[in-house]
């Protein structure tokens, strides 16, 4: 990025000499000959040399701060900084930060020296017709305007006005996908407060997901939409009607295999997953659930992202009368949900332990409803085939395999089961599962839920 700072650097002198009356010679500036810069947009998108300019603004606090000193300079008559050139003060950062009114200071006095390229030594301020970043303001502000591919490729925008206050006095912020490519680091948002969701994988592949036949051709149509859903849409004209993206709910006791499946999707599709924490978004503040909501789906809108909700009918309730302030503030929230989640272009799995306390206006929102059973005996035979290590079993384990197949328990169940076997193994000369251990795992599981084991037989 060396030469696009060295461009930049340039172009802020030159803009700075001219503006303050100094005597120079503008000479012919020319752009950077390195595509670098072009890494950071898809391809085929056009940039002006404005545009261009501004996001070398943005990208300069975190790539070359001490180039954004020239902003510090003092107004001799006023003694304090320059009202026009905006910029703001960071918490820790000791440098120049700027703002969309410091966009449009450089990029009206860079236009006045393009206009009047042959004047030498003439102060803009001097001038009698002089333009000020504010005589026209409307192509600034389309830049950082919504529908600007600046915002819609989340690029860079401009946030934190106060109440009352000019747009272009925002933060100039640029994303944290485009810091990444320009470090040359592959974007992984960091779970916090902002962004209340952590990436989830797996080791496990779709042989090792036991489900019933029919569940597993609900899933391979889901598949088969993210993988060809443009295709889908353009081909009959369905993009007129058919929207963008995919939602789903999938339902079922713990353990059956909800979260995994979700995991599995994104990873054949070379799609991150990410598991949205409930008690992170949920608030009791009247407005502050739909902003943790917004910060999630905002950041998610530009990304190639699978959002997981796990044990959503916390958030994705029931809506009931409204009686009271806090009844229409939980409609609210439902409200806001349905209007996200429709216009949200990629995916999202909704995961519940029961369907009924799924608010019912959710489901024309779903183009699937998958029902994930307790596996049956047949199933379950065959994950503690798949699932217990080959070392482990005697030449006579048949019968007491079938015989824990016996046992109603959900995939999860037995995935517990199998670690307090093991932990029963550890240590030994010759680990060998036996009959006895086994059942003593089961056992365990059986009464986490209240069961007696000889009833589930």
């Amino acid at each position: 990025m060396q030469e696009h700072i060295t461009y930049f650097n340039t172009l802020l002198h030159t803009a700075f000499a001219y503006y303050l009356g100094s005597s120079y010679e503008i000479t012919e500036i020319i752009p950077p000959k390195s595509n670098r810069l072009s890494m950071l947009w898809e391809e085929g998108q056009t940039v002006s040399p404005e545009e261009q300019i501004v996001i070398l603004l943005a990208l300069m606090p975190h790539i070359s701060p001490e180039t954004l000193d020239l902003f510090f300079i003092q107004h001799k008559e006023l003694d304090r900084h320059y009202t026009e050139f905006g910029g703001w003060k960071g918490t820790s950062h000791g440098g120049f930060l700027p703002t969309g009114q410091t966009a449009a200071f450089l990029l009206t006095v860079l236009a006045k020296i393009s206009e009047n390229g042959k004047l030498k030594g003439e102060s803009l301020q001097q001038q009698e017709n002089s333009l000020s970043p504010f005589n026209s303001p409307l192509p600034i502000l389309n830049l950082f305007g919504k529908e600007h591919w600046f915002y819609k490729k989340n690029i860079l925008r401009l946030e934190g006005q106060g109440e009352g206050e000019p747009f272009l006095s925002g933060k100039l912020v640029v994303s944290d996908e485009i810091l990444a490519k320009v470090h040359g680091q592959e974007y992984e948002p960091e779970y916090n407060s902002n962004f209340p969701a952590k990436k989830i994988t797996t080791l496990l592949e779709w042989d090792d997901l036991v489900l019933p036949y029919n569940l597993r051709e609900e899933l391979d149509d889901i598949i088969c939409w993210i993988e060809h859903q443009q295709e889908i849409r353009e081909k009959w004209g369905l993009n007129k009607i058919v929207k963008q993206g995919y939602r789903c709910l999938l339902y079922g006791q713990p353990g059956t295999g909800k979260t995994l499946t979700a995991t599995l999707l994104g990873k054949q599709n070379n799609m991150d997953v990410y598991r949205v924490d409930l008690s992170m978004i949920v608030s009791k503040y009247i407005g502050e659930t739909e902003k943790n909501l917004a910060k999630i789906f905002d950041k998610a809108e530009h990304q190639n992202w699978i959002l997981f909700f796990d044990e959503a009918d916390a958030l994705f309730g029931q809506r009931t009368d409204t009686q009271s302030s806090n009844d229409r503030h939980a409609n609210q929230e439902v409200a806001y949900l349905l209007q996200r989640i429709e216009d949200f272009p990629g995916i999202v799995i909704l995961a519940t332990n029961l369907k009924e306390n799924i608010d019912e206006a959710f489901f024309r929102r779903f183009q699937s409803s998958l029902y994930f059973p307790i596996p049956d005996e047949r199933l379950r035979y065959k994950l503690w085939r798949n699932m217990l290590p080959k070392e482990w079993l005697p030449e006579d384990s048949e019968s007491f395999i079938r015989h824990a197949a016996s046992y109603k328990l959900s995939g999860g169940s037995m995935v517990n089961a199998i670690q307090n076997c093991a932990i029963k193994l550890h240590g030994k000369n010759s680990p060998v599962l036996t009959e006895e251990i086994l059942k003593q795992a089961l056992l365990r599981e059986q009464q986490k839920e209240g069961k007696v084991i000889s009833d589930e037989r």
